[in-house]
């Protein structure tokens, strides 16, 4: 992985949903040291889901996965840094060392740390989207009021967002600009693979039952769509039961173009 494909995941450019944590960073080491998701969310104090949703996000935004697991409930399944995922690793705990270094020298020069808040992990940008896809614009079709963009999301996953025309020029769409696509979990509609009929909705992403996790009311869902590439979904437990979705289920995401929302660096 080179230092330009690594811009968008450790966040040099600040885009929307971009950031890496430093407890996303001790996920990263956890799995190394213990090849388990679970036993890294327990190592890093977080919860499982937590510490799923931080992979997955990670994962979304790397041009190739840096994270691989096995399918497989809280205590089933395993999970391995690729060697992209170690390098990446390698890479941020280098810039972490050296950002705590100028930050040091900062305090020497002007007797106070002015330097550390503005470089700190958690103060890059974040969106409250649990979706972040890392995609390249391959066509802009611009009509009197919106514009319809066609995204490559790579290893043949496609989606279409459509956008004001204004939105278009400024963030100044063309193919071939890198773009996040950030598409919140309420905007996603399940069907089962076998059950999925005519739909009006423009994207449509098939994957395979990941993790189900039930609340009093929702269900959160996420699908794995293959390279490393997954989205969450959250539906009334009503639905998720009455559509009987379990762990290896083919399923199909619906998403509305209008429902995508487009960032850049």
């Amino acid at each position: 992985m080179s230092l330009k494909q690594l811009e968008p995941v450790v966040g040099f450019r600040g885009e929307a949903g971009a950031a890496i944590s430093d407890e996303r960073i001790r996920v990263l080491e956890a799995i190394d040291a213990l090849g388990s998701i679970s036993a890294a969310a327990r190592t890093v104090g977080i919860t499982y889901s937590a510490a799923w949703d931080a992979v997955s996000a990670m994962n979304n935004l790397a041009e190739r996965p840096l994270v691989l697991g096995r399918i497989g409930g809280k205590s089933g399944g395993g999970a391995s840094l690729t060697e992209d995922g170690r390098r990446f690793l390698h890479v941020v705990q280098m810039m972490r060392r050296e950002m705590q270094r100028i930050a040091q020298s900062a305090v020497l020069q002007y007797g106070t740390d002015i330097v550390s808040p503005t470089i700190s992990w958690k103060y890059l940008m974040r969106t409250s989207a649990r979706n972040t896809l890392r995609c390249k614009v391959t066509k802009v079709n611009v009509g009197a009021i919106n514009a319809e963009i066609l995204l490559d999301v790579g290893e043949d996953l496609q989606l279409v967002a459509v956008i004001t025309d204004e939105s278009a020029k400024s963030l100044e769409l063309e193919p071939g600009r890198e773009v996040f696509a950030l598409i919140k979990s309420s905007f996603v509609l399940l069907a089962p693979e076998a059950e999925l009929g005519r739909t009006s909705a423009r994207n449509l992403l098939r994957g395979t039952v990941a993790r189900r996790e039930d609340g009093a009311v929702n269900s959160d869902i996420i699908l794995d769509l293959g390279h490393g590439k997954t989205i969450a979904a959250v539906i009334t437990k009503e639905s998720a039961d009455a559509l009987d979705f379990k762990i290896g289920d083919r399923a199909c995401a619906l998403i509305k173009a209008s429902h995508i929302i487009l960032a850049v660096g």
